[in-house]
């Protein structure tokens, strides 16, 4: 490592090198950076947050594979129809069919690395059903898969001895004719600028849901950073106006809206009812009443709070109170603790006041079917910074399987990559681009007539926005309007300054979520206006049907626009079971 000599008042500039830069250290960085060190290849992953905390160690509820093991009769093809089927036909087929066909072979890895899989009395891995779900296909570990998966990566990871570094930003990717050479950024904690040298970068940052003002993210993920990074190396956002908006995330404290609450309390017998005392969902869904599926729940509840039944604070309530304590605290334990710890609320007792949270990014970089490529040479996006299996709603399940097959797939092919470059060219004026980036940040306040504007206050301004004009219902009308103080808030935006202090750097960090958010916002509301219609999450309330013709993507990049990409057919091996009516009665089954 070669470090730069420092100004006065920075930090040296460090000059580190490897083979393949992973950028994520959650379920799918990980996996992708074990497939890389069992191959051989030297790696490196980082992140801006502590990987033993990455946004994976939320994910509750399971991961699917057709393994037959409760089911004999599932298979990956009856798989891959309900994941069609649930996208509401948005989804590539053939990132589909990889991922069904490979899920198996995903958790034969965990199992193989020890993670800890609630199983059978005779030692069947368990599997359960989950909304939408043929059959039982999804395997578990309590309510804490997520956790337990990143668990069993990281002590994988240790053992390989790969090198993981998760006080990182990656601000800027660095290209060259077409060619990822490296990437710059800055350590959180000493600020010191870090030039990386690599000749093949794995994108695994998250998605964009923090760009609203209820979401189940932390304040300091999913920020847009891999939209970001992709667009401006010369990739493509696929879907951007695609997001699942879960049904049930807190109001209250203002810092933690949007954290989830389980919907085992909906699966436990917990009933929704507006202000009124109403019990709603039967005017929305009176079979399934409160075990529908998310996109249904989340726009009843809308709706509700729209039309002017809803709490003084734009919420409804889900109440578990009338279960037996004993059940509750059984089955319900993370939920009762939570609402515990954040508002002094006993469930057992009183309801929870809840609204519908962003929760995931269906859409995200444009990634090749065969090996998550981006179309820029070296570049690479995987899990939930990548588009392509979940259209316009997610199979509850799948998010954690596609971490497992395309982290695999996605280290295997960078490997075979980087080992056949011949040659490599960096150019220093990228470089010098990226440090500019950075450095403009940090100019004095006053500089070129820029504010003390900060970061933060934007970055609520820019969600109050989201939230506004692309929430769970949209118009045109809306969304232009969201435009237009958009472009607005570009102005401020750009004379934004950060100012670290004794304790670090997060302000830098603040500065540049902010970037990424911004390009996130204008790619969703302009990807938005262009899906005239009604399908699955993407609610149009002057297009209300759906439409045909728009069985297809949105591609979005910063100098093209918007463009549309007609989707084709999906494989006859599977093609007859997506058409097929499924089963909707709530029996034995969990909700999503």
């Amino acid at each position: 490592m070669t470090t730069f000599a420092a100004s006065s008042d920075r930090p040296a500039e460090r000059l580190m090198s490897t083979s393949v830069l992973v950028i994520g250290t959650g379920g799918a960085g990980l996996r992708a950076s074990i497939e890389l060190a069992e191959r051989g290849v030297q790696v490196l992953a980082v992140g801006k947050r502590r990987a033993h905390d990455a946004h994976t160690t939320l994910a509750a509820g399971g991961i699917n594979a057709a393994l037959g093991t409760m089911d004999p009769e599932d298979s990956w093809q009856q798989h891959a129809a309900d994941t069609l089927r649930e996208s509401y036909f948005l989804a590539d087929p053939a990132i589909v069919e990889v991922v069904a066909k490979a899920a198996a072979r995903g958790i034969e890895d965990l199992e193989r690395w020890g993670m800890p899989f609630a199983r059978e009395a005779d030692g069947r891995i368990s599997q359960r059903f989950f909304g939408a779900h043929k059959y039982r296909r999804t395997c578990y570990a309590g309510d804490y898969t997520g956790l337990e998966i990143q668990r069993t990566l990281m002590r994988r990871a240790r053992e390989l001895d790969v090198p993981i570094i998760d006080t990182v930003y990656i601000t800027r990717l660095l290209v060259s004719d077409g060619r990822i050479f490296g990437a710059y950024g800055f350590d959180i904690v000493d600020g010191s600028p870090i030039v990386i040298h690599a000749d093949a970068v794995i994108l695994a940052a998250g998605g964009h849901t923090r760009i609203w003002r209820n979401t189940s993210s932390r304040r300091d993920e999913n920020t847009g950073d891999s939209f970001r990074l992709a667009a401006l190396a010369g990739g493509r956002i696929r879907d951007a106006e695609l997001v699942q908006f879960h049904p049930s995330g807190i109001l209250e404290p203002a810092d933690a809206a949007g954290t989830l609450v389980s919907e085992a309390a909906r699966g436990e017998g917990g009933i929704l009812r507006n202000a009124l005392g109403e019990r709603f969902m039967e005017r929305y869904d009176p079979e399934r009443m409160e075990l529908s599926t998310r996109d249904r729940i989340a726009l009843a509840s809308y709706t509700e709070i729209s039309e002017g039944r809803g709490t003084t604070n734009g919420g409804v309530f889900l109440d578990v109170s009338h279960l037996p304590r004993e059940q509750i605290l059984a089955k319900l334990p993370r939920v009762y603790r939570t609402l515990i710890d954040l508002q002094m609320l006993d469930i057992t007792e009183q309801p929870i006041e809840i609204a519908p949270t962003a929760h995931y990014s269906m859409g995200g970089v444009w990634v090749r079917p065969e090996d998550h490529g981006t179309g820029v040479d070296g570049l690479y996006a995987i899990g939930e910074a990548s588009s392509g299996l979940h259209g316009a709603n997610r199979l509850g399940g799948n998010s954690l399987i596609e971490l497992l097959v395309y982290g695999r797939i996605t280290g295997a092919d960078a490997a075979g990559y980087v080992s056949g470059l011949t040659s490599v060219r960096r150019d220093p004026a990228a470089v010098a681009e990226a440090r500019a980036e950075m450095q403009h940040l940090l100019t004095a306040d006053g500089a070129a007539g820029r504010s003390t504007e900060s970061p933060r206050r934007l970055q609520r301004a820019l969600r109050d926005i989201m939230t506004e004009h692309a929430g769970v219902v949209r118009s045109d009308a809306g969304l232009r309007a969201g435009l237009a103080k958009l472009d607005a808030l570009e102005e401020r935006v750009a004379k934004v300054t950060a100012h670290p202090d004794i304790a670090g750097f997060d302000d830098l960090a603040h500065a540049f979520d902010l970037y990424g958010s911004m390009l996130a916002a204008r790619a969703t509301l302009e990807c938005a206006i262009e899906r005239r219609e009604t399908r699955g999450c993407h609610n149009r309330s002057d297009y209300p049907e759906q439409d045909a013709a728009l069985r297809g993507n949105f591609l979005w990049s910063p100098a093209g626009g918007v463009e549309f990409a007609p989707l084709p057919e999906a494989p006859e091996s599977f093609r007859g079971l997506a058409s097929d009516e499924l089963d909707d009665s709530v029996a034995g089954k969990l909700v999503e």
